[in-house]
Order: structure tokens, then C-alpha cells, then sequence
């Protein structure tokens, strides 16, 4: 090897873990500063702000008429963003989509795609300008609002952040991924962020105070925001969050009692073929037996159509389940990381953002008046030479016309500036009537008194947030919810309840029945109600049990002496001719265990359930349903102790009344028994012989009622019966059956 190593060639002597680390910390710095991570000023990254200076240099202004997109992208990447042309026309495709953008910065003429996910038209063909709101971003460049720097090749300069007058970061929404960050932010609408922005400048607002302003993200494509109030604050105040969001849908009414669903709008950043096209797998592969068909009738606006199965099909339940198994529900993951003045990565809360972008504007204001009071001062001491030039207009003409050095005689002469003199000097005869002197001391007193709100203004940081907040105001006066861009899209709606879905039971029609039970487990439904049942006929030895009305989406459930309860669905059961079918085929019930009860299934009730053995406890009637035909064990029995009694519990009955076989009666307070889903229960009632016979609950202000012949008699005053659980009672009133039921 040679001495004379060049210094492009030089050798390094160092570990190559240290090179590598040291080369990947400048690459991932790169990468978050100079592409993935928005200013938290302006809410852009550098190809969107490049994109956008380019077009204000090229007068694409939202008054003239568009150019070709080509001719951007080429002076994007001709100038200022040294990266292929598909990348930067995508960014610029991207901010002219009113589905992607909330309130979009490019004004695209052709075709920019659609919320199908049909790609854009080639660049040569579509034609762009700013919009109003691009406009806004860029006010001021030019009066030295913003710093600038050179280009990657030195040849110009661009801003390293724009003014932006717009709140673009939380309006727009922005979303990338860095090495080892990545930012994900939703779009607002703008009025409530200057709502929100006002009220900051009012007084010390808290975040709940902010949160209740801005109640969550407004997406361009609408939908319905269904996340709890309190996670969307606390996703404000940390920055960090979830926002689950609905498709909006409603139902409309066809011929015959059928119906159709339409969805209208659909979440966030979803495709809707895609989203076509993952419902109708779910039909081929029937994962949704409800729904029958899904069509796209979709124009300009969205409207996808949802057949049910049938018109009993609850069109609540239907959406529901296609919530849970398709797009149409959707989450937004939140996490507003951000570059802090453009340098650091930085999670910021809602109120942090918005701070930031108002300290954005006070600079920018302060930096435009600045730049505005030099011109001032500039021309008004132009003005003021020209003021003495008419004063003394026959001795400065005579000494521009005779004096060897003009310029430095007027100097001396009137004690004029350099400047002064210059433009004296340059005046035109022209100008040195009457008439223009006028105009000269009404643009210097006009000058004068704007140099003094200038300085006024630089010099006052009150004066400074009262014009901010009149610049606020401006912006919700022409963005806000009163203008068709400004009105809300996304509506607030409250977190949905859990809802259990029983797919079989859903796709049952609803038709009513009569069940009929024999004493000995047969069972049959008959189609109706006000069915003659009184030549129903029973095999020998057996006699009827029960008959009641119901409906085929009723379900039954049966309670054997084991302790188990077994559901059915009224559905399933046999039809009406012959004898019916025996229960205990129709579940597994064990030969050696009887059906203490049948009785239909209540949702959202309490179950009173006791043994033979006088213990028992409550259970409420959703923890009784079986998913099998092996039932489910609730009430635990063991050797000749036998399941016997369930009963639904009123919601207004505050007392037990229980008897035993040895006929003693007692009546004591709901409240002392516990609620269970499974066990052996507490002692009901004590008993030296004999067992449980009876029980009925009722509300102790009402009395206590028990079957008397053909009638019923009601007790008024149960006192002498009343004590604690597990007490022995007393004998029942006069007149109780001799068979110690209440019924």
C-alpha cells in the first residue's frame, strides 16, 4: 500500500460495531427528522412541505387555472427532493383525496382514486393546484415568516417549515413509520380545535375541559366514534390512544314486512371493495347464516346494501355480528409522536400540540411584523426626503443641476441619508406638482401610524395572542361547523353495550306455539295460541302436566332432580300430532334422575333453587343456560337428597315463604340468601323430620297468597311466620292445603 492514500480512499482503523452503530444512528436520524415524523409547526414532513413551496412557486393558486401534475413532481424532484417521481406524486395524490384528507391542500383535477383503492391516473394526465387551505399554510414566506436552507445541491433554498396559518397537524392527521418510532395521528375538525384553541387563550384550560370541546377525531369518510369518554380523554392527554369507530347504516322498508340494510359511510382509511369482498366471504363460508347478500350501489356517495336472511332477522343483531367479523368496525391506534421545533421526537398530548402550533403563530406573527415595520421605516424615510425636496424644490433642482456631486451637496445641504439622497436623485420631474406632495404626506401619515401599531405589536406579547386569537376566530369563520367543509362527519355516539349473539337462535323464525307437557316428560308444540287442548290425549296412566303459550324463539329449561339444567329450544320440539316425544331423549338426562321442572327461560331474572333436604340458593337465569345436551350442573346433590324446587324471583317480591313436609311455615327476608352460580346452597328451613315440601316468594306489604279450594286466600299479616333463615317456623294458617303447597 502507498503513502499518498487519498482522503476518499483513507483507511479508518475502528471496530466494526462502532462504524455500524454510528452509521445506523445517522441513517435512523435521517429517517425521523427528513421523512417519516411531521413538524408539530406545521403538521407536515419535507416531501409535503417541498410539494407544496414548488406549487407556490409555480402560481398554482386556487384563482388560476391547474397544471399538469408531471410539472410539479418535476420541480419537486428537480429542485428540492432528490427521490423518485412515483414516491412524490403519490404524497401529492394522497393530500388531494377527500377521503384520505380532512381538509385536502391540493385542488386535483382528473383522476386522483377513489375510496375503492382504484389507484390514481398516470402524473402526464391529471392536472393540480393549492386549495384555500394550502394558502393558508404558505401566508407570509415570503416576509421572512420561516427560516429557509439550501437545497440538497446548494442551487436554492427551501423553508424548513412553513408559516402554517392552518392547525394542519390535527386537522389533517398524519401517519409513518421511522426506525425504532412511528406516528399515527387522526384527523379533527377544525372548528373545535379553535374552540379549543380560544378557550387556552381564555385561562389555564385542564384536559377534561379541552376533551369535552373536542370530543374525538372527524374523519373525512364519516362513520360513528362508539369509544368510551373517558379512554378518548385520557388518549388526549397522554397522546397515546384507541378510537373505535361504526359504519353509519340505517334500515330501509321494502314490500311484505321485509327490510334492507344501508350503510352509508365507513370507517377511516378502510377500502370498501375490500371490505365488499370480506363480507361476501363471510356469506360463501357461513359465517354469517343472517345475511343473505351484500351489493355495492354505490355513485359519487357510499351505499353498500345488506340483505338479511329473512325478515325475522334483527337487523341490531345482524350489524352487530358484522362488526365484530368485518371492517365496517374499526380501531384507530393514536400515537401524536412529533418532531418538537423540528428537531425533536417527541409524544405529545392534544393540549401540548395545540400550544405548540399557537407558539408557531406568535413567532411567525412576530417575524412577519418585523419584516413589515424594516419596509415601513424604508419608505418612510424615502418619504421624508421627498418631503424635504418639495420644501425646498428651487434650490435642489438648482443643485442637481449645477453641482458637481449632486448627491453628496443634498447630503450636506438638507442632511439627508444616503438613501434619501439616492432617491431624490432618481424622482422624476413628473412627479413634482402639487398633487403629488399631497399623496406623499397621506401615504407618510398613513406609514406612521402603522409603524407605531408595529412596533406596539412587537413589543406587547398580549397584543401578540389577542391578533392570534382573531386569526383563530377567522379561520373557524371560514372552516368551521357553520361551512359545508367545516360541519361535523363523524358522529359521537356511546360505547355499545356487550351483546351476546345466539347465531341458531337468530335464524329461527318467530311463530307462536302451545307447549304441552305430560306428568311423565312427554312432550309436543302446536302451532298458534287459543289452542283446544281439551281432546289431548295421553297415554295410559299419564296426564297432563302443563300447557303453555310461547314463541318457536323461546327457549325451555329443564331442571332435573340431579341438579342439572338442560335448555331447549322451542323450536326443536316435536310438532303436535300423537304423543310428542319423551324430555329425557331430547337431553341427557340419566335414568337414574327425574324432571323436577320445566319451565320457559327469562333473560335478566333470578332463580330461587332448593334441594329436598331444605338448602338452596339464588342463581341468576343467564347462568343456567347449557351450550350441550349434557346440561349444566348448578345445584350440587349427593345420595338420596334430590333437586326439587326452581322458580323465577319477581323483582319487586322482597320475601321467602318456605313449608316442609313436617308442616311448619317460614317466612324470612330474600336478602339473607346468597347469590350463586353453583353449589350446595345455605339451610332454608330446619327440620327434625322430613324435608323442603314447598317455597314461594312475594313482597311482604302485599301479603302472602296460597291456593284454597277453588280459590286463594291471602294472608295479610305474616308476622307470627316471620324470622331468620334456617329456623324451624311454625304451623302454616288455617285452611293451608293438607298437601303443604302454596300452589
Amino acid at each position: 500500500m502507498t503513502d499518498d492514500v487519498t482522503a476518499e480512499n483513507k483507511i479508518v482503523d475502528q471496530p466494526f460495531s462502532e462504524i455500524l452503530s454510528e452509521r445506523y444512528l445517522s441513517y435512523a436520524l435521517s429517517t425521523i427528522m427528513s421523512r417519516s415524523l411531521p413538524d408539530v409547526r406545521d403538521g407536515m414532513k419535507p416531501v409535503h412541505r417541498r410539494l407544496m413551496y414548488a406549487m407556490y412557486q409555480l402560481k398554482l393558486n386556487p384563482d388560476t387555472a391547474p397544471k399538469k401534475s408531471a410539472r410539479v413532481v418535476g420541480d419537486v424532484i428537480g429542485k428540492f427532493h432528490p427521490h423518485g417521481d412515483t414516491a412524490v406524486y403519490d404524497a401529492m395524490v394522497r393530500l388531494a383525496q377527500d377521503f384520505a384528507q380532512r381538509y385536502p391542500l391540493v385542488d386535483g383535477q382528473g383522476n386522483f382514486g377513489n375510496i375503492d383503492g382504484d389507484n390514481a391516473a398516470a402524473m402526464r394526465y391529471t392536472e393540480a393546484r393549492l386549495t384555500r387551505v394550502a394558502l393558508l399554510l404558505l401566508e407570509g414566506i415570503e416576509e421572512n415568516a420561516v427560516d429557509f436552507r439550501p437545497t440538497y445541491d446548494g442551487s436554492e433554498n427551501e423553508p424548513v417549515v412553513l408559516p402554517g396559518g392552518f392547525p394542519n397537524l390535527l386537522a389533517n392527521g398524519s401517519s409513518g413509520i421511522a426506525v425504532g418510532m412511528a406516528t399515527n395521528i387522526p384527523p379533527h375538525n377544525v372548528g373545535e380545535l379553535c374552540d379549543a384553541m380560544q378557550l387556552m387563550l381564555e385561562k389555564d384550560a385542564s384536559d377534561e375541559e379541552i376533551a369535552q370541546i373536542v370530543k374525538g377525531p372527524d374523519f373525512p369518510t364519516g362513520g360513528t366514534l362508539v369509544e368510551d369518554s373517558k379512554d378518548v380523554l385520557e388518549a388526549y392527554r397522554t397522546g397515546k390512544g384507541a378510537f373505535r369507530v361504526r359504519a353509519k347504516w340505517h334500515k330501509e322498508e321494502l314490500k311484505q314486512g321485509l327490510y334492507q340494510i344501508v350503510v352509508s359511510e365507513i370507517p377511516y382509511q378502510v377500502q370498501k371493495s375490500k371490505l365488499i369482498e370480506k363480507i361476501a366471504d363471510l356469506i360463501n363460508d357461513k359465517k354469517l347464516p343472517m345475511l343473505d347478500d351484500v351489493r355495492d350501489e354505490s355513485a359519487d356517495d357510499v351505499r353498500l346494501v345488506l340483505v338479511p336472511k329473512n325478515r325475522n332477522v334483527e337487523p341490531e343483531v345482524l350489524m352487530e355480528a358484522l362488526f365484530r367479523n368485518s371492517d365496517l368496525e374499526n380501531r384507530f391506534n393514536m400515537n401524536m409522536n412529533v418532531l418538537d421545533g423540528g428537531v425533536t421526537p417527541r409524544v405529545m398530548g392534544l393540549k401540548e400540540v395545540l400550544r405548540a402550533w399557537m407558539e408557531h403563530q406568535k413567532e411567525v406573527l412576530v417575524r412577519r411584523s418585523s419584516h413589515r415595520l424594516e419596509k415601513v421605516l424604508a419608505r418612510i424615510e424615502v418619504l421624508e426626503g421627498y418631503l424635504i425636496v418639495y420644501m425646498n424644490i428651487d434650490e435642489v433642482i438648482r443643485i442637481i443641476r449645477f453641482e458637481d456631486e449632486p448627491k453628496m451637496k443634498l447630503i450636506e445641504t438638507f442632511n439627508l441619508t444616503e438613501n434619501q439622497a439616492e432617491a431624490v436623485l432618481n424622482l422624476r420631474l413628473r412627479r413634482l406638482h402639487k398633487l403629488e406632495e399631497m399623496e406623499i404626506k397621506g401615504e407618510h401619515e398613513k406609514l406612521s401610524a402603522e409603524r407605531d401599531e408595529l412596533q406596539k405589536l412587537i413589543a406587547s406579547e398580549m397584543r401578540q395572542w389577542t391578533r392570534i386569537k382573531k386569526q383563530i376566530a377567522a379561520i373557524k369563520k371560514e372552516f368551521g361547523q357553520d361551512t359545508e367543509l367545516g360541519a361535523r362527519r363523524t358522529m359521537i355516539g356511546a360505547a355499545p353495550v356487550p351483546m351476546s349473539i345466539d347465531m341458531d337462535a337468530v335464524m329461527i323464525e318467530k311463530e307462536p306455539i302451545t307447549i304441552i307437557c305430560s306428568d311423565k316428560g312427554w312432550i309436543k308444540a302446536m302451532k298458534g295460541h287459543g289452542q283446544k287442548v281439551d281432546d289431548i290425549k295421553y297415554k295410559d296412566g299419564d296426564r297432563e302436566r302443563f300447557i303453555l303459550e310461547a314463541q318457536t324463539t323461546d327457549k325451555l329449561l329443564v331442571f332435573g332432580t340431579n341438579g342439572r339444567f338442560y335448555t331447549l329450544s322451542c323450536n326443536d320440539l316435536p310438532p303436535g300430532r300423537g304423543y310428542g316425544e319423551p324430555v329425557r331423549l331430547m337431553v341427557d338426562l340419566p335414568n337414574e334422575a327425574d324432571i323436577a321442572k320445566i319451565m320457559l327461560f327469562e333473560s335478566d331474572c333470578r332463580l330461587l333453587v332448593a334441594s329436598s333436604d331444605g338448602r338452596g340458593f339464588l342463581v341468576k337465569s343467564d347462568d343456567v343456560l347449557a351450550q350441550t345436551k349434557s346440561g349444566k350442573q348448578i345445584l350440587n346433590v349427593s345420595g338420596k337428597v334430590e333437586a326439587k324446587l326452581c322458580q323465577y324471583i319477581p323483582g319487586q317480591h322482597d320475601h321467602l315463604a318456605v313449608i316442609g313436609k313436617n308442616r311448619k311455615m317460614l317466612v324470612f327476608a330474600l336478602e339473607e340468601l346468597p347469590e350463586m352460580t353453583r353449589g350446595k346452597g345455605v339451610i332454608l328451613q330446619k327440620y327434625k323430620d322430613g324435608g323442603l315440601s314447598d317455597a314461594k316468594s312475594f313482597d311482604l306489604e302485599q301479603g302472602l297468597e296460597f291456593k284454597y279450594g277453588s280459590g286463594t286466600t291471602l294472608v295479610e299479616e305474616v308476622m307470627p311466620w316471620l324470622g331468620k333463615r334456617a329456623s324451624a317456623g311454625r304451623l302454616p294458617p288455617n285452611g293451608f292445603p293438607k298437601n303443604n303447597k302454596f300452589d
